[in-house]
């Protein structure tokens, strides 16, 4: 029996608009079949957490996320890239994860898509939602 491979997905989660699309994206993932990790409501109680302003515990489960991770997939919309998403592709970048960049936004730097450091770090960029489902079963 093949375990579930899970996907950590990264991305902006600061407007109701980013809340509602990472969940869709979720939901897509999940019915390709992976496991997936949405930091928004799988670092445990991170709303109350952050409330009780334990960011470090926040932190530490999303760490955690990304090394139990097979994957990252990174919302990389927007004119510049979310800082925390950012950082955790850099994370999985380093960890030797392979990096899914999603940008739906049709605004393009000169010299590329999204800054160079992202765009290089990541293995492959999908521009819609079909391009990143296709890209993804490839890993199943």
């Amino acid at each position: 029996m093949n375990e579930k491979k899970t996907i950590y997905l990264a991305g902006p989660l600061f407007t109701q608009a980013e809340l509602e699309f990472n969940r869709k994206l979720r939901d897509m993932l999940l019915k390709k079949g992976f496991a997936v990790f949405l930091p928004q409501e799988d670092a445990e109680d991170a709303k109350k957490e952050h409330e009780r302003q334990n960011q470090k515990y926040i932190f530490q489960r999303c760490v955690e996320g990304v090394d139990d991770s097979d994957f990252v997939v990174a919302v990389l919309d927007g004119v510049d890239v979310d800082s925390g998403t950012a950082w955790e592709i850099g994370y999985a970048y380093a960890k030797g994860k392979a990096i899914i960049g999603l940008r739906t936004d049709f605004r393009e730097l000169s010299n590329g898509i999204v800054n160079l450091m992202i765009e290089v770090s990541a293995d492959t960029l999908a521009r819609n939602e079909e391009e990143l489902l296709e890209t993804v079963e490839k890993f199943l």
